[in-house]
């Protein structure tokens, strides 16, 4: 008993030491810190049952449920939202902003919508489209073509192309049984592709002549289109898109480059005889082999000349008997007879 008595001083003045009173003080505001941040994710985090939804129209985001009040963002269309209640004619949603995404690393991956966290906020219902929206697929899809129709003007509203991609997501996202899906994924697909390689091709490493020194395209969504849908128009033009990732920069001279693109470009219209790019494949390997031939008539190789021609020949023939109607048929009909005149294809247009 008299130890207890005498380890009390003791105690007490050990947790009394200043040192422990700032310990103790550091603690409490980190506990505060953390019950505020606990409280915010809370108030900004969507609830786990709330409906998915997005705009067709670009629509007002506020603080409160009033269009007197302050603003938060502008929501775009084809932005992912949920809704986390309704009131009247608004609702509360937490909405996702990246409008601004260009670059390979920035642009998302299909379902992966953002990294960014979602804004909370108030809006008018209106122009607010549900699964549960009367032929809401429709809607989705054709809201989203005309953005992609105006992304392709001269002059697009900022964020068209984007806009688009996003609305053909949703119709995936929202619609999954819809007759639409496939074709909106690849649209999607397809949107974000040709952004990314304007982007790569606008790189130094454009210019460089092997295909691996260049900034791939990333192909995730592409395979993932042919993995679910085999043999489809939409896995043969998500094919075709991705020998963007396999041919030269700058041929630099080297009559390899072509050769090896005509390799690529005959596979795929073996492997894809009824897609729509088949006869562009086979033209652009034509094309190629007489471009070839031009190479190897400047290194006075007449022999590997004759035998790229023949090959473009070749092709050409296989490219009129298959496609006759196409608009290929009749350039490759254009492309023998300038070899027959031996005009230049590849190179100086003047002899």
């Amino acid at each position: 008993m008299m130890r207890a008595q005498s380890g009390l001083p003791k105690l007490f003045a050990v947790l009394y030491r200043p040192m422990n009173v700032k310990r103790i003080r550091t603690s409490l505001r980190a506990l505060v810190l953390l019950v505020a941040a606990v409280t915010f994710a809370q108030k900004n985090t969507p609830p786990p049952n709330a409906a998915k939804a997005t705009c067709v129209h670009p629509t007002k985001l506020y603080v409160e449920a009033d269009e007197s009040a302050s603003q938060v963002a502008t929501i775009q269309p084809g932005r992912e939202m949920v809704i986390a209640e309704r009131s009247g004619k608004w609702l509360r949603v937490f909405a996702n902003t990246d409008v601004s995404i260009v670059n390979e690393q920035d642009v998302p991956v299909f379902g992966n919508q953002t990294n960014t966290p979602p804004v909370s906020g108030w809006m008018i219902d209106k122009g607010i489209v549900t699964s549960n929206t009367p032929n809401g697929d429709e809607i989705l899809f054709g809201a989203a073509a005309t953005m992609e129709l105006q992304a392709s003007e001269p002059h697009p509203p900022p964020g068209a192309a984007l806009s688009a991609r996003g609305l053909y997501r949703m119709v995936v996202e929202l619609f999954p049984q819809s007759p639409r899906v496939p074709e909106a994924m690849w649209r999607a697909a397809d949107i974000r592709w040709q952004l990314q390689k304007a982007d790569a091709f606008s790189l130094p490493s454009a210019h460089e002549k092997e295909a691996y020194l260049r900034e791939q395209i990333d192909e995730s969504e592409m395979k993932k289109i042919i993995k679910l849908y085999p043999h489809s128009r939409w896995a043969a033009l998500a094919a075709f898109d991705m020998i963007d990732n396999k041919i030269c920069g700058d041929w630099q001279g080297s009559e390899k480059c072509p050769e090896k693109e005509a390799d690529f470009f005959v596979k795929y219209a073996d492997d894809y005889p009824d897609s729509p790019k088949a006869a562009q494949a086979l033209y652009q390997a034509a094309w190629r082999m007489a471009s070839a031939g031009d190479m190897y008539q400047a290194d006075n190789d007449e022999k590997k000349a004759g035998d790229a021609r023949a090959k473009a020949k070749e092709l050409s023939a296989r490219l009129q008997s298959k496609y006759g109607q196409s608009d290929y048929a009749a350039r490759a009909a254009g492309l023998v007879y300038m070899m027959d005149q031996k005009i230049p294809i590849y190179g100086s247009q003047e002899e």
